[in-house]
């Protein structure tokens, strides 16, 4: 049966048991959900409340439609050797094209939608379309794999350290898509079709949205999810860390360095351990003594004060009994509601701790009145949600058990709403500045203010090449706000020729990127445990040569702010990432779609970064459509060429668009 609703915009479909439910949803866009015998409304997702549009739906006999401005749906009730199937297809509205396209497992069973009962309701769901040879597939979140086109992988749908799941997709067909469900699964994208998979949930929910570039795409995907904050002008500036400095007098003495010396700063932070025990969420007097005079310090040399904060709760911890008594720790299926072993101060053992349960609104507060006493009412404006996969071990979810539902259904969530305890709690205080550094993301985590960084990435070349692809992507994928490891998270010797220059590279990289961090684990690293400090891991730590180099990128980094900061305003309100790759600009050069290694940071500076030990210059292509200076030598280069660029010791190669005017050479 094909039915369209009330409002003559949406279709119902009804096949069997299966109901398919396509609805507008924003512009040029439409939802579909399907579900056995009904449409639940309970199930967590991604996507904000529609915007009205345009949409008008229609049926005629076993074929029905929705139009929802350039992109439209098309049902077929097709017979089988099974019994009849609901087909389902999306095309350009203006020339009829194809987009997307179900696809049949198999002839006889199964079909396109494919629902493995597993009891009460849940069970294995599986959407698979057709595959397209000359497709790209760009998105879906932060992988270490090194690929920026990833057609032919297959990815977790998880959270992991340094695997991000944001189920977005762009696709170079012309279409986004957006699995609106934060079930734990995978997705298959083969040569021969793809395959979404939730290994245990209670219905199908998906998004597709066309336009005629990447940057009507993302636009599209900003208002379904929401848009990010405008950055504050802050955060734009240089972001100190190491791991870590233990005391309030040890801090104190690297930011008075930094101004000492005259190099910019803008961040300074006090990562995990300087608390009294995980989940208290406090500074340890004997470690911190007078916080709320070290934000005063700090503010007064210009830097703000970052602070690292768990979502971990130790039995040790002040707030445990409470928290587990009122039901605001994750619960499990069976045991004890424990998910990690951690060292706390005063054990010299792993303990087992919990983690906060931040699908629970009331959680989601209790966090927020802490936070506030111990550290926002003490001046801190700036937050590191680490370890906010969460990060489980053993790192599995199905004995989990959220306030949203059961872990295999929802627990894709947690970064996201997570970010949402802090973004809402700040805004409660009449504050409108968010920026939160976080470990994990999910699909909407942009509109709470969540940066993104790559996670404890090693300090290798491979490294180095693989954060390149994986920052594109996160672009592509809605978070405008991204960042690594300066130099990677895993070791690096600061005394050592080669480390230095891969420190120096990564730096020149650095600060093309939209947040700018120096962050590591150095030599020589202890073994893990409240004591951890981990070796020095400052601008100066490296040697008189490589501060040059580094004083140098961050003059530059200086002299770009103003213009970054224009592109996080675009960011904010078109959706539009200020990194991203060379065809989101350029969608019609075929050279542009395959450079994957190089970017622009906003339309008009084209960043090649030196990713080979020992090179000194590097091929660079330039996108067809615009003329190309190089910001240093002056030389002009007509586009769709590849140039040698030169990339000595001290920089590496930035081009300019056309006539564009931007302070990157030294004054």
């Amino acid at each position: 049966m094909i039915a369209t609703t009330e409002d003559g915009r949406s279709l119902e479909v009804r096949v069997r048991h299966e109901v398919l439910l396509i609805e507008p949803w924003g512009a040029d866009s439409l939802r579909v959900r399907v579900g056995r015998h009904r449409i639940l409304d309970d199930v967590p997702g991604a996507l904000l409340p529609a915007k009205p549009s345009a949409g008008t739906a229609g049926a005629d006999g076993r074929s029905a439609w929705v139009v929802n401005g350039a992109l439209t749906a098309l049902v077929e009730i097709a017979d089988t050797d099974t019994g009849v199937d609901a087909q389902l297809r999306f095309v350009r509205t203006d020339t009829g094209a194809e987009l997307l396209s179900e696809q049949r497992a198999h002839f006889w069973w199964p079909g396109a939608r494919v629902f493995t009962p597993s009891g009460n309701g849940y069970g294995r769901l599986e959407q698979r379309f057709t595959a397209y040879d000359d497709e790209r597939l760009y998105g879906l979140g932060q992988h270490p794999h090194g690929r920026l086109d990833q057609k032919g992988l297959v990815l977790d749908l998880v959270q992991r350290n340094g695997e991000v799941s944001v189920p977005f997709l762009l696709s170079s067909r012309g279409y986004g898509f957006l699995w609106n469900s934060p079930a734990a699964g995978r997705v298959e994208l083969a040569g021969n079709g793809t395959r979404w998979v939730a290994d245990d949930a209670r219905q199908l929910d998906y998004w597709v949205t066309t336009g005629d570039n990447p940057r009507q795409l993302l636009g599209h995907y900003a208002d379904a999810t929401g848009h990010a904050p405008m950055l504050p002008a802050w955060a734009a500036g240089f972001w100190q860390s190491k791991l870590r400095y233990r005391t309030q007098d040890e801090l104190l003495a690297v930011a008075r360095e930094y101004h000492e010396r005259g190099l910019p700063l803008s961040v300074i932070v006090a990562d995990f351990f300087h608390w009294t025990h995980l989940g208290d969420w406090k500074f340890d007097p004997a470690e911190w003594p007078d916080p709320a005079g070290l934000v005063r310090e700090l503010d007064g040399l210009g830097v703000k004060l970052m602070v690292s904060v768990w979502p971990s709760v130790s039995p040790l911890s002040e707030n445990h009994a409470e928290m587990h008594e009122n039901g605001l720790l994750v619960a499990t299926e069976s045991g004890v509601a424990a998910h990690a072993p951690w060292k706390d101060k005063g054990f010299d053992v792993e303990l087992p701790v919990a983690f906060y349960d931040p699908t629970n609104p009331a959680a989601r507060w209790f966090l927020w009145e802490k936070v506030k006493e111990n550290y926002y009412d003490l001046g801190v404006r700036a937050w590191w949600l680490d370890g906010d996969e969460p990060e489980i071990r053993p790192g599995h979810p199905h004995n989990l058990a959220f306030h949203a539902g059961p872990g295999p259904e929802v627990v894709n969530l947690y970064p996201q709403v997570h970010a949402q305890a802090f973004h809402d709690g700040i805004r409660g205080e009449g504050d409108d500045e968010v920026v939160l550094l976080s470990r994990s993301a999910w699909a909407g985590s942009q509109r709470y203010g969540a940066a993104l960084w790559s996670g404890d990435v090693p300090a290798t070349w491979a490294s180095l090449r693989a954060q390149v692809r994986a920052g594109l992507n996160v672009a592509l994928s809605g978070i405008p706000w991204w960042t690594t490891d300066i130099g990677g998270f895993h070791g690096g010797d600061p005394d050592a020729p080669a480390y230095r220059e891969l420190l120096v590279r990564w730096f020149q990289y650095g600060v093309c990127c939209p947040l700018l961090r120096l962050h590591g684990f150095r030599d020589p690293r202890p073994p893990f445990g409240p004591e951890m400090t981990g070796g020095p891991n400052e601008a100066w730590s490296y040697g008189p040569e490589a501060l040059a180099a580094i004083e140098d990128a961050l003059r530059l980094r200086e002299r770009l702010r103003p213009y970054l900061m224009a592109q996080m305003r675009v960011a904010h309100e078109q959706g539009v990432p200020p990194m991203r790759p060379l065809f989101v600009d350029f969608p019609a050069d075929a050279g542009a779609w395959d450079a994957d290694d190089q970017f622009l940071l906003g339309p008009d500076l084209l960043v090649a970064p030196v990713l080979e030990a020992g090179a000194t210059g590097r091929p660079v292509y330039l996108p067809e459509g615009a003329l190309w200076t190089d910001a240093v030598t002056g030389d002009r280069h007509p586009g769709g060429t590849s140039v040698e660029a030169p990339a000595p010791a001290e920089r590496i190669p930035l081009f300019l668009r056309d006539k564009a005017c931007l302070p990157v050479g030294k004054p």
